[in-house]
């Protein structure tokens, strides 16, 4: 089992034909993923070169509009490889095409226009999930890669793990990659994201498959004392924690475009003391952190 995206996902890539998109979608056909096209509406109808995950050459078909990759390959997955002044119009697209999962890989999307198209979401009734921006997306490993995540790092285990920063993932899955994971899912470090902590961990709660949570979250912004909440309400699984940050200077806005502290408000300090009221034991380090998890599994 998994969350959001197993082997059966077909996958498209908006964006297939540039520098970014063609590296990864190279990268995402060798870990297994089902990549069944792409779109760019300059490109139309011409087709892109890659490799299999067994070396053989394939044709991808290049769309116009995610709608018509979907309407011609039963497309469910899309991942967009888009500069920050056309992502907007591209989520949009894919919002409007409902396509079920949507992972915006893009940093530097101005935060009106994210905030403009999760609005446009909510109002069509929100059957496209986004993960992202500024994010690496989602792996299930040795099932299928939706992002830039390195495939190689671990493969399918008990751990569920959800982060807002990308390289604390890869940090994360090679800390226990002895486990092994159901899901590891990159949510992003701006302040307006499509899939939050809460929605992964609920989803993390409900798969059978996924024993110990693992949630990385960061000084700024109140996400992690909300999914504290809804843990000490909602969850059964054993959840731990590392929050980013315990250096950071009060007042100083810093990395993520979503980190900036001021007070006592959005310190990693006070993330920490919210998610062990929560019952989460929070590591001082992510190699800790790894140990806490991998002593909780052990414990089950």
């Amino acid at each position: 089992m998994s969350i959001f995206l197993n082997k059966d996902n077909k996958v498209i890539v908006q964006g297939i034909t540039g520098g970014e998109g063609t590296k990864h979608t190279a990268l995402m056909l060798k870990a297994g993923t089902n990549v069944v096209g792409g779109v760019n509406a300059r490109k139309a109808g011409t087709t892109v070169t890659h490799k299999d995950k067994d070396g053989n050459d394939i044709e991808l078909p290049v769309f116009g509009t995610v709608a018509e990759a979907m309407e011609k390959t039963g497309a469910d997955t899309s991942i967009a490889f888009v500069p920050p002044k056309f992502s907007k119009d591209a989520i949009i697209e894919a919002i409007d095409a409902e396509i079920p999962l949507l992972v915006v890989i893009t940093e530097g999307i101005p935060v009106q226009d994210t905030a403009y198209a999760w609005a446009y979401n909510v109002d069509h009734g929100n059957k496209t999930r986004m993960i992202g921006p500024n994010c690496p997306g989602i792996i299930t490993p040795e099932e299928s890669l939706v992002g830039i995540t390195p495939a190689n790092i671990t493969g399918k285990g008990p751990i569920g793990l959800v982060s807002k920063s990308g390289t604390l993932t890869y940090q994360m899955m090679y800390e226990l990659r002895d486990l092994g994971f159901s899901t590891a899912i990159g949510i992003g470090g701006d302040p307006v994201i499509g899939t939050t902590h809460i929605d992964a961990i609920e989803a993390f709660e409900k798969d059978p498959e996924t024993k110990v949570i693992v949630m990385i979250g960061e000084i700024g912004g109140d996400a992690e004392e909300r999914a504290a909440a809804y843990i000490k309400a909602n969850v059964s699984k054993p959840v731990v924690g590392y929050v980013a940050g315990f250096t950071a200077p009060e007042g100083k806005t810093m990395g993520h475009a979503g980190a900036i502290v001021s007070g006592s408000s959005g310190t990693a300090q006070a993330k920490k003391e919210a998610l062990e009221a929560a019952g989460v034991k929070v590591g001082k380090t992510p190699s800790e952190t790894a140990v806490l998890a991998r002593e909780l599994y052990k414990a089950l």
